[in-house]
């Protein structure tokens, strides 16, 4: 019993220490993993307490590629800043307005708010089995990631994120092309849409300026518990 509770403690220091680092930009590959190894138990050990019967074993592991950060099979893949291609740096700092800019916005949502977006899908994918990408599975990955964040009390960075995406989302022009939705036209081009970080950009931006604004979500707990069933 010692031996768990030292360990739950350590865990737990682990985990407070990763998260006060998070939503920055990292510069060091080997602190970058073993933050996210640490937020990415501590997400684990919340979804196996709202349900008890998943299966959910997931990796998370340093991987740059033009995606940035994805879930596949068993593993979040995420981004190292200095790897990033020099093209998508590009779009960082247009779409924020600076070199400066560009970096910090990167942290916050890349090194920041996305990790528990990817195991929310890998959530959905734990429970549902192989899942194509659409409109609907990026908005409850988005919703899973916000209350996560919620539930661990980190509203004054989803602020700034929420701020960031206000500012980038309105800079973005709207690809979705007269006489279709915003939802059918991301679920029958999602492919093409999300290798074009303007036009994945504007749908990713716009669901989370809507899910941050709704005023009518449950908790984290409640809401895994919903989707669960």
């Amino acid at each position: 019993m010692k031996k768990i509770i030292v360990f739950s403690l350590l865990l737990s220091i682990q985990i407070a220490t990763a998260q006060k680092k998070w939503f920055t930009t990292y510069s060091d590959s080997i602190a970058l993993v073993k933050d996210a190894i640490a937020i990415t138990k501590s997400f684990t050990k919340d979804i196996k307490k709202c349900n008890k019967n998943v299966a959910y074993n997931i990796k998370t592991v340093l991987h740059t590629t033009s995606y940035l950060i994805y879930f596949y099979k068993d593993a979040a893949n995420i981004p190292l800043w200095e790897q990033v291609i020099p093209e998508q740096k590009q779009f960082f700092y247009e779409i924020a307005g600076s070199e400066a800019e560009g970096k910090k916005f990167f942290g916050l949502f890349f090194n920041g708010f996305y990790l528990p977006h990817e195991l929310g899908h890998a959530y959905e994918y734990a429970v549902k089995g192989e899942t194509i990408g659409s409109y609907k599975g990026e908005y409850f990955a988005n919703t899973v990631a916000i209350l996560w964040w919620k539930k661990h009390h980190r509203e004054k960075e989803l602020k700034e994120c929420y701020e960031a995406a206000k500012k980038m989302w309105a800079k973005l022009p709207n690809p979705v092309p007269e006489g279709s939705t915003i939802e059918e036209y991301f679920s029958k081009n999602y492919e093409e849409a999300s290798a074009n970080p303007y036009v994945y950009g504007y749908m990713q931006f716009k669901q989370f300026i809507e899910i941050y604004e709704d005023k009518n979500l449950p908790d984290f707990d409640t809401f895994i518990k919903q989707q669960s069933k």
